[in-house]
């Protein structure tokens, strides 16, 4: 890029001025992730629109990380976001607004320039599969009081957590950080905004029958949720699917974790939706599925490469097993859809996809139609209701 392509941009782009920020910290923005040298103050050339900045502050030696910090930010052509370290808490705060219109006089001066790392606009595309249908009414609906997203918060999650590979290495990392419980606790912040998605359908006046077939076709709950939470919108239902996954990937978040897998095991439960009622939002829905496990099993193919401290999680080994909610939802949904004898030509060709992706990536095989033992107690399995309790 010449050097004039190479102003433009940097003009046209926005600008996040982080100020003071400790050697060694850990710092992404969207998909890019970088270890902070002495000379860093930010980021140039940022797009305009949805990003996700995330930061794991270090100690002087640089080879032990407190919890993951992460906000949502929204930017506007041309427009600069100043941030400043508070060393107490090792966080990034806001500046006054005197502050930020001198600071922000000075970008445009180009006098903090040397110091700004550009967006790498290669990237971008990626980040913006992971979150097209993240928008600022989404964000402004679900983040928590203060805005920072971070497993420092959620010690009252402890007693809710099940017990996979996965969630029990977030559980481990929080209880080993320097944030103790009693500290979460106290704080002004407080958790996600996320809808609340129920584990079984429960309704008054119906037999037993009749319901243990709603909680088997998911359909009807929803079709109830997306009325009631969503406004009947259904790019919204996938702007917070899509939340919780860059919460959860590069925030580390246990909350978003949770939330991001009721919302996929609510969806792929459904079997009238897909290919009667919700065609369309289950093309998109398995198109973002699809998008989302991609780039977390690149992530662990490529881990470390960014920082070589791996800021952000990848899909580790718990994916490789068979028991797992999503390797037995995704054995019922795909028979669903490939066998069907009508079916959308968008869904069917991301549900191929998606079952290639599984195949390639894990070794799964949905040809193998075993029955997968499900663990005792497991809150993603069919709810059967006798007739006796429906009263």
């Amino acid at each position: 890029m010449d050097q004039e392509a190479a102003l433009d941009l940097v003009k046209k782009g926005a600008t996040l001025l982080l100020l003071d920020v400790p050697q060694f910290t850990l710092f992404g923005i969207d998909t890019q992730m970088f270890s902070v040298g002495p000379m860093f103050k930010g980021m140039k050339m940022i797009p305009p629109g949805t990003h996700f900045i995330y930061y794991s502050p270090s100690s002087k030696e640089g080879n032990e990380f407190s919890p993951t910090v992460g906000f949502f930010l929204t930017t506007l052509p041309a427009e600069v976001v100043v941030r400043k370290w508070h060393h107490q808490e090792e966080r990034l705060i806001n500046v006054s607004e005197d502050e930020e219109d001198r600071y922000s006089e000075a970008v445009r001066r180009l006098e903090f320039d040397p110091h700004l790392g550009p967006y790498a606009l290669d990237r971008h595309g990626e980040w913006k599969q992971l979150s097209n249908y993240i928008t600022q009414n989404i964000i402004e609906r679900i983040v928590p009081i203060g805005g920072d997203i971070t497993i420092a918060y959620e010690s009252g999650l402890i007693d809710k957590v099940s017990i996979t590979v996965t969630e029990r290495r977030l559980l481990e990392q929080l209880k080993d950080s320097k944030f103790s419980k009693s500290e979460a606790e106290g704080s002004h912040r407080r958790g996600c905004y996320y809808t609340s998605i129920p584990r079984a359908v429960k309704h008054k006046g119906i037999s037993g029958e009749e319901l243990t077939a709603m909680n088997l076709d998911k359909t009807k709950l929803l079709e109830a949720i997306l009325m009631k939470d969503y406004g009947g919108e259904e790019d919204s239902l996938l702007g917070e699917l899509q939340f919780a996954f860059v919460a959860f990937m590069m925030a580390q978040s246990l909350e978003a974790f949770l939330q991001w897998k009721s919302l996929t095991s609510l969806l792929l439960s459904c079997t009238e939706a897909p290919l009667r009622t919700r065609t369309q939002l289950f093309s998109k829905f398995i198109r973002v599925l699809y998008c989302q496990l991609k780039y977390g099993f690149h992530k662990k193919q490529n881990h470390g490469n960014d920082s070589g401290k791996g800021i952000s999680l990848s899909l580790d080994d718990a994916w490789f097993s068979k028991d797992i909610f999503l390797f037995r939802l995704c054995k019922d949904f795909f028979p669903l859809v490939l066998e069907s004898p009508v079916v959308d030509g968008d869904l069917l060709l991301w549900t191929r996809k998606l079952k290639r992706l599984l195949e390639a990536a894990l070794g799964w095989d949905f040809a193998d139609v075993m029955e997968v033992i499900c663990d005792e107690g497991d809150e993603f399995s069919p709810v059967l209701v006798p007739s006796e309790e429906v009263n």
